[in-house]
């Protein structure tokens, strides 16, 4: 890989991905709401920002997305739900990384080994899920790792070198996660960042369409 295109480059996985890619000799253009004025949510930011490129890319890693939004919290129960709520965490976690990868699929090479790769999380995985809950979040991620099987389908057919994935990073050291991470194992940032971009090296248009954790171990759907 050469050349790399992070979006969502400021946030805390983003900027430790962005700052290992370049560690490995990559060339990296990084792009965020808060640097650049970048929406994902908004076509319109992201046809602008992402048409004003010329790559080409061959690695495209979206490392957008959020746990909470406008102080919601994850839901314990169903009771909890909240529409504004859960249409806001589809919007930035499903819409914005679609919205992405159909922008950013022209700034891939066709003819040359490329890798798009999307922020997911295992709670997205229905066949995994085992305590409930979440009920926003998860749907959220379920809808992503579609969106990203689906488009990696379409893209295998033109883009035959590529592998369009979803990634889960484990529990990265955050201030959102500090609350939610239970008896879970945490990484810093800079670890995820380590292992993701291990797996950005690994992945063969083999893999495309599929969902893998920071081990390269496939989860469930």
């Amino acid at each position: 890989m050469k050349n790399a295109l992070v979006i969502g480059a400021s946030g805390g996985i983003g900027s430790a991905v962005v700052a290992e890619l370049e560690k490995r000799g990559l060339q990296v253009t990084g792009l965020s709401r808060s640097e650049d004025g970048l929406d994902v949510t908004d076509e319109a930011s992201v046809e602008k920002h992402l048409g004003g490129l010329e790559g080409p890319f061959d690695l495209v890693f979206c490392a957008t997305g959020a746990l909470e939004i406008d102080g919601a919290t994850p839901e314990k129960t169903i009771r909890d739900l909240d529409p504004k709520a859960m249409m806001d965490q589809f919007r930035l976690n499903a819409v914005g990384p679609a919205l992405v990868l159909k922008h950013a699929i022209r700034l891939v090479p066709r003819r040359e080994s490329a890798v798009m790769a999307v922020l997911s999380a295992r709670v997205g995985s229905i066949g995994d899920n085992g305590i409930g809950g979440w009920y926003s979040y998860r749907t959220a991620k379920a809808a992503v790792n579609q969106l990203v099987h689906t488009a990696a389908i379409e893209f295998g057919r033109s883009y035959r070198h590529l592998s369009c994935v979803a990634l889960h990073p484990g529990t990265v050291e955050t201030p959102f996660t500090e609350k939610y991470a239970d008896n879970h194992p945490t990484v810093t940032a800079e670890k995820a960042a380590e292992r993701l971009c291990d797996l950005f090296e690994q992945l063969t248009p083999e893999h495309t369409g599929g969902f893998y954790d920071y081990a390269f171990e496939e989860i469930v759907w």
